[in-house]
Protein backbone atom coordinates (compact mmCIF):
# COMPACT_ATOMS: atom_id res chain seq x y z
CA UNK A 1 0.00 0.00 0.00
CA UNK A 2 1.41 3.45 -0.86
CA UNK A 3 2.62 5.46 2.10
CA UNK A 4 0.15 7.91 3.52
CA UNK A 5 -2.94 6.16 2.15
CA UNK A 6 -5.64 5.28 4.64
CA UNK A 7 -7.47 1.99 4.40
CA UNK A 8 -10.71 2.41 2.43
CA UNK A 9 -9.41 5.67 0.98
CA UNK A 10 -10.14 6.55 -2.62
CA UNK A 11 -6.63 5.28 -3.41
CA UNK A 12 -7.43 1.83 -2.09
CA UNK A 13 -10.68 1.88 -4.04
CA UNK A 14 -8.72 2.78 -7.17
CA UNK A 15 -6.32 -0.11 -6.59
CA UNK A 16 -9.21 -2.55 -6.07
CA UNK A 17 -10.91 -1.28 -9.21
CA UNK A 18 -7.68 -1.69 -11.18
CA UNK A 19 -7.40 -5.29 -9.91
CA UNK A 20 -10.99 -6.07 -10.89
CA UNK A 21 -10.60 -4.59 -14.36
CA UNK A 22 -7.24 -6.30 -14.85
CA UNK A 23 -8.73 -9.69 -13.95
CA UNK A 24 -11.44 -9.18 -16.57
CA UNK A 25 -8.98 -7.98 -19.23
CA UNK A 26 -6.44 -10.77 -18.65
CA UNK A 27 -9.10 -13.51 -18.54
CA UNK A 28 -10.71 -12.21 -21.73
CA UNK A 29 -7.67 -11.28 -23.84
CA UNK A 30 -4.78 -13.15 -22.24
CA UNK A 31 -1.53 -11.73 -20.97
CA UNK A 32 0.01 -10.67 -24.27
CA UNK A 33 -3.07 -8.98 -25.70
CA UNK A 34 -3.94 -7.09 -22.51
CA UNK A 35 -2.71 -3.51 -22.47
CA UNK A 36 -2.16 -1.34 -19.40
CA UNK A 37 -3.92 1.48 -21.24
CA UNK A 38 -7.09 -0.66 -21.55
CA UNK A 39 -7.02 -1.59 -17.86
CA UNK A 40 -6.60 2.08 -16.93
CA UNK A 41 -9.36 3.14 -19.33
CA UNK A 42 -11.84 0.55 -18.05
CA UNK A 43 -11.06 1.52 -14.44
CA UNK A 44 -11.48 5.20 -15.33
CA UNK A 45 -8.22 6.18 -13.66
CA UNK A 46 -5.02 7.75 -14.95
CA UNK A 47 -1.90 5.87 -15.94
CA UNK A 48 0.10 7.50 -13.11
CA UNK A 49 -2.51 6.10 -10.69
CA UNK A 50 -1.83 2.63 -12.11
CA UNK A 51 1.89 3.03 -11.47
CA UNK A 52 1.26 4.02 -7.86
CA UNK A 53 0.23 0.41 -7.23
CA UNK A 54 1.92 -1.71 -9.90
CA UNK A 55 5.41 -1.51 -11.37
CA UNK A 56 4.44 -3.12 -14.65
CA UNK A 57 1.95 -5.35 -16.40
CA UNK A 58 4.05 -8.34 -15.36
CA UNK A 59 3.98 -7.38 -11.66
CA UNK A 60 0.20 -6.95 -11.79
CA UNK A 61 -0.18 -10.34 -13.47
CA UNK A 62 2.01 -11.95 -10.82
CA UNK A 63 -0.12 -10.32 -8.11
CA UNK A 64 -3.27 -11.79 -9.70
CA UNK A 65 -1.69 -15.24 -9.86
CA UNK A 66 -0.69 -14.99 -6.22
CA UNK A 67 -4.23 -13.90 -5.34
CA UNK A 68 -5.60 -17.03 -7.05
CA UNK A 69 -2.96 -19.30 -5.53
CA UNK A 70 -3.60 -17.99 -2.02
CA UNK A 71 -7.37 -18.49 -2.27
CA UNK A 72 -7.03 -21.89 -3.92
CA UNK A 73 -4.57 -23.34 -1.41
CA UNK A 74 -6.43 -21.84 1.53
CA UNK A 75 -9.33 -24.10 0.54
CA UNK A 76 -7.09 -27.10 -0.19
CA UNK A 77 -5.20 -26.87 3.09
CA UNK A 78 -8.33 -26.16 5.13
CA UNK A 79 -10.24 -29.06 3.58
CA UNK A 80 -7.36 -31.52 3.87
CA UNK A 81 -6.63 -30.61 7.49
CA UNK A 82 -10.31 -30.80 8.48
CA UNK A 83 -11.14 -34.14 6.88
CA UNK A 84 -13.65 -36.30 8.63
CA UNK A 85 -12.39 -39.78 9.35
CA UNK A 86 -14.12 -42.82 7.97
CA UNK A 87 -15.49 -41.80 4.59
CA UNK A 88 -12.85 -40.77 2.10
CA UNK A 89 -15.31 -40.38 -0.79
CA UNK A 90 -17.39 -37.91 1.20
CA UNK A 91 -14.23 -36.01 2.12
CA UNK A 92 -13.26 -35.78 -1.56
CA UNK A 93 -16.84 -34.76 -2.42
CA UNK A 94 -16.74 -31.91 0.12
CA UNK A 95 -13.30 -30.85 -1.04
CA UNK A 96 -14.23 -30.75 -4.73
CA UNK A 97 -17.48 -28.93 -4.00
CA UNK A 98 -15.55 -26.23 -2.12
CA UNK A 99 -13.05 -25.91 -4.96
CA UNK A 100 -15.79 -25.64 -7.58
CA UNK A 101 -17.58 -23.00 -5.52
CA UNK A 102 -14.33 -21.01 -5.33
CA UNK A 103 -13.82 -21.40 -9.10
CA UNK A 104 -17.37 -20.27 -9.85
CA UNK A 105 -17.18 -17.29 -7.51
CA UNK A 106 -13.81 -16.30 -9.06
CA UNK A 107 -14.33 -17.43 -12.65
CA UNK A 108 -12.10 -14.85 -14.34
CA UNK A 109 -9.36 -15.19 -11.75
CA UNK A 110 -9.54 -18.99 -12.12
CA UNK A 111 -9.08 -18.68 -15.88
CA UNK A 112 -5.87 -16.78 -15.19
CA UNK A 113 -4.46 -18.77 -12.27
CA UNK A 114 -5.60 -22.30 -13.14
CA UNK A 115 -5.40 -22.21 -16.94
CA UNK A 116 -3.57 -19.33 -18.62
CA UNK A 117 -0.53 -18.40 -16.58
CA UNK A 118 2.81 -20.16 -16.57
CA UNK A 119 2.41 -20.73 -12.83
CA UNK A 120 -0.83 -22.68 -13.35
CA UNK A 121 1.15 -25.88 -13.90
CA UNK A 122 2.85 -25.56 -10.53
CA UNK A 123 -0.55 -24.95 -8.87
CA UNK A 124 -1.94 -28.12 -10.45
CA UNK A 125 1.19 -30.11 -9.62
CA UNK A 126 0.98 -29.07 -5.97
CA UNK A 127 -2.75 -29.85 -5.86
CA UNK A 128 -2.14 -33.33 -7.35
CA UNK A 129 0.60 -33.90 -4.79
CA UNK A 130 -1.74 -32.96 -1.92
CA UNK A 131 -4.46 -35.17 -3.35
CA UNK A 132 -1.98 -38.05 -3.73
CA UNK A 133 -1.06 -37.78 -0.04
CA UNK A 134 -4.71 -37.93 1.00
CA UNK A 135 -5.47 -40.86 -1.29
CA UNK A 136 -2.31 -42.61 -0.13
CA UNK A 137 -3.43 -42.39 3.49
CA UNK A 138 -6.69 -44.04 2.49
CA UNK A 139 -5.18 -46.64 0.14
CA UNK A 140 -6.58 -49.54 2.15
CA UNK A 141 -10.12 -48.23 1.77
CA UNK A 142 -9.90 -47.67 -1.98
CA UNK A 143 -11.77 -50.05 -4.20
CA UNK A 144 -8.95 -50.08 -6.70
CA UNK A 145 -6.02 -51.85 -5.09
CA UNK A 146 -4.25 -52.18 -8.42
CA UNK A 147 -4.40 -48.44 -9.33
CA UNK A 148 -1.53 -46.19 -8.33
CA UNK A 149 -2.76 -43.30 -6.17
CA UNK A 150 -0.63 -40.87 -8.22
CA UNK A 151 -2.54 -41.89 -11.36
CA UNK A 152 -5.83 -41.61 -9.49
CA UNK A 153 -4.94 -38.12 -8.19
CA UNK A 154 -3.96 -36.93 -11.67
CA UNK A 155 -7.13 -38.43 -13.11
CA UNK A 156 -9.21 -36.45 -10.61
CA UNK A 157 -7.17 -33.32 -11.39
CA UNK A 158 -7.76 -33.85 -15.12
CA UNK A 159 -11.49 -34.18 -14.54
CA UNK A 160 -11.51 -31.02 -12.42
CA UNK A 161 -9.50 -29.13 -15.01
CA UNK A 162 -11.64 -30.11 -18.02
CA UNK A 163 -15.07 -30.14 -16.40
CA UNK A 164 -14.59 -26.72 -14.80
CA UNK A 165 -14.52 -25.26 -18.31
CA UNK A 166 -17.11 -27.48 -19.97
CA UNK A 167 -19.67 -28.04 -17.22
CA UNK A 168 -19.15 -25.56 -14.37
CA UNK A 169 -18.48 -22.31 -16.22
CA UNK A 170 -21.18 -23.15 -18.77
CA UNK A 171 -23.65 -23.65 -15.89
CA UNK A 172 -24.39 -27.19 -17.06
CA UNK A 173 -23.66 -28.46 -13.53
CA UNK A 174 -23.61 -26.88 -10.08
CA UNK A 175 -20.50 -27.25 -7.90
CA UNK A 176 -22.25 -29.96 -5.88
CA UNK A 177 -23.42 -31.88 -8.95
CA UNK A 178 -20.03 -31.75 -10.61
CA UNK A 179 -18.20 -32.86 -7.47
CA UNK A 180 -20.66 -35.73 -7.11
CA UNK A 181 -20.14 -36.73 -10.75
CA UNK A 182 -16.37 -36.88 -10.32
CA UNK A 183 -16.58 -38.85 -7.07
CA UNK A 184 -19.06 -41.30 -8.60
CA UNK A 185 -16.82 -41.82 -11.64
CA UNK A 186 -13.67 -42.35 -9.62
CA UNK A 187 -15.17 -44.23 -6.69
CA UNK A 188 -17.90 -46.32 -8.29
CA UNK A 189 -19.33 -47.77 -5.09
CA UNK A 190 -18.93 -45.10 -2.39
CA UNK A 191 -20.67 -47.16 0.30
CA UNK A 192 -17.75 -49.58 0.33
CA UNK A 193 -15.44 -46.68 1.22
CA UNK A 194 -17.04 -46.05 4.59
CA UNK A 195 -14.43 -46.91 7.24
Amino acid sequence: MPRGRKVNSSGEKSKQLLLEKAIKQFSTYGYHETKISEIVKSANVTQPTYYLYFESKESLYKDLNELFRTGFFEIVENDFSNQQSGNMADNILTHLTNLFEFFLKNEDLTKIGFYDSESSESVKKEFASNLTKILGKEKNSLLYDDIDVVILAHSILGAVERLTLTALFTKMRTPEQLASDIVNIHFANRKQLVG
